[in-house]
């Protein structure tokens, strides 16, 4: 198989960035499309040249790193996967495949594909947590949690904060992201004390590093990897609203 490759190279934040073209032949269809940036890296290194940089970890779908827009979608063709997942047999022999870092004020670019993601951080810092007494592990029914309550947390909860939800709006929107995170813990009883400071916080935090308004397209829903549902964004405004009228931002 053969591909022509257009991406976005950029040495560093402050730096003009540009595309440029790279061909690549004899990869195998059942590589997955990081397998392919390692061979063609391995590739440019043994020309002399300086290689594509493109951030990875866990290559499981877990950890959200490896976020990538390919030919115009986040993580490229394909639902409900991250980068890594996805596999060179979703594109046609010869094709033309487009890869840029994601976009967005709040993403900046550090070089090549990879971006600055603190941004997240510092939303969860802002009050993506709860308050719990030290000592020995509580009994796990101590607390019950009703199980469609416990099903919806879950569903939240296994946002990976891989910021496609972002890459995918216009507005370069983080609504989604937040949604899930404060979703997941106004649904269990354990996250209740911080509640209201939580929804303000977190919003204010999001609001102030330049992420822009949600624009109910749900363009965020429809590329997420984890098929994150726009309830949460409801539940969200909800949670929001009642914070408004009750308590103030720390």
């Amino acid at each position: 198989m053969k591909v022509k490759l257009k991406i976005w190279r950029q040495p560093n934040a402050k730096a003009k960035g540009k595309f440029e073209k790279y061909e690549l032949d004899g990869i195998n269809t059942e590589m997955s499309f990081l397998e392919m940036l390692d061979a063609l890296n391995t590739k440019l290194i043994k020309e002399g040249k300086d290689p594509v940089a493109y951030e990875h970890d866990c290559r499981e779908g877990i950890c959200g790193s490896c976020g990538l827009f390919i030919n115009g979608r986040p993580h490229g063709p394909g639902e409900e996967i991250a980068t890594c997942q996805l596999h060179m047999r979703a594109f046609k022999d010869g094709q033309t495949i487009t890869i840029e870092p994601w976009r967005g004020k709040p993403f900046p670019v550090i070089k090549d594909l990879i971006v600055d993601r603190k941004a997240f951080e510092k939303i969860m810092e802002a009050g993506g947590f709860v308050s719990v007494e030290t000592g020995a592990a509580p009994d796990p029914n101590t607390i019950p949690v009703k199980k469609n309550k416990s099903d919806k947390a879950f569903d939240a909860g296994v946002c990976i904060g891989c910021g496609a939800c972002v890459a995918a709006c216009k507005n370069s929107s983080a609504m989604l992201f937040v949604a899930a995170k404060v979703s997941q813990l106004a649904l269990l009883p354990q996250g209740k004390p911080e509640a209201k400071r939580r929804a303000l916080n977190m919003v204010a935090k999001m609001d102030e590093l330049g992420f822009g308004s949600c624009t109910n397209t749900g363009a965020c829903e429809a590329e997420c990897p984890k098929g994150i549902s726009l309830e949460h964004i409801a539940r969200l405004n909800k949670e929001y609203l009642k914070a408004s009228f009750t308590e103030e931002k720390d």
